[in-house]
C-alpha cells in the first residue's frame, strides 16, 4: 500500500467507523474524540490533537464537511476543502480515523463512536460541550486541552488578509 493510501485508509464513512470501533474495542483500546474544522492547520492544531491522542490509544476526529463548517464559520469559510482538511489530518500519525459530519454538531456521530473520552479546548466548560451529558451518562470521561497561545486559523486568516 503506498503511503498516500494508507492516509486515506484512515478515512472513514459513519457505517465504516462501526466495524473499526468494534475492532478496537475487542482488543480494549480506549477511544478519544474530538471534533472541529480544522481549517489551515497550524501549529496549535498539532498540539491539541497531540495530547488528545496522548489521553488513549485510539483518536477520531469529527470533521465538520464544508457545509457544516460554512454554517459555524460563516462566508469564506471553510478556506481548505473537506477533501484537504482530511488528508492532512489523517496523515498525522496520532490520528487513527478521520470521519466527515454534515450535521451542525457532532452529537449524532458521537453516539455513533460512544467515545472513552470526549475531548474539545478549554474554550468550552464541560457543560457546553455537545454531548458531554450523553458521555458521561454511559461512564465515559469528558475532559479540556488548554489552546497553545497565540495560535489559531482566525489569527492566520487576519494576517493573510492585511498582508494583501
Amino acid at each position: 500500500m503506498s503511503r498516500l493510501e494508507n492516509i486515506k485508509s484512515k478515512i472513514y464513512t459513519t457505517g465504516q467507523i462501526k466495524a473499526v470501533l468494534n475492532v478496537w474495542r475487542l482488543l480494549g483500546k480506549r477511544v478519544v474524540f474530538t471534533n472541529g474544522c480544522f481549517d489551515l492547520l497550524h501549529l496549535g492544531h498539532i498540539d491539541y490533537l497531540s495530547k488528545a491522542a496522548d489521553m488513549g490509544d485510539k483518536l477520531v476526529i469529527g470533521l465538520n464537511s464544508d457545509a457544516s463548517a460554512s454554517a459555524l464559520k460563516g462566508p469564506g469559510r471553510p478556506i481548505t476543502d473537506q477533501l484537504s482538511r482530511s488528508l492532512m489530518l489523517a496523515s498525522f500519525s496520532f490520528v487513527d480515523a478521520v470521519v466527515i459530519f454534515d450535521e451542525p454538531t457532532p452529537l449524532h456521530l458521537i453516539e455513533l463512536v460512544r467515545p472513552d473520552i470526549l475531548v474539545k479546548g478549554a474554550d468550552y466548560s464541560i457543560e457546553q460541550i455537545v454531548g458531554a451529558d450523553l458521555v458521561l451518562q454511559y461512564g465515559g470521561e469528558v475532559k479540556t486541552i488548554e489552546y497553545l497561545s497565540g495560535y489559531s486559523t482566525t489569527l492566520i486568516e487576519k494576517k493573510i488578509r492585511s498582508n494583501s
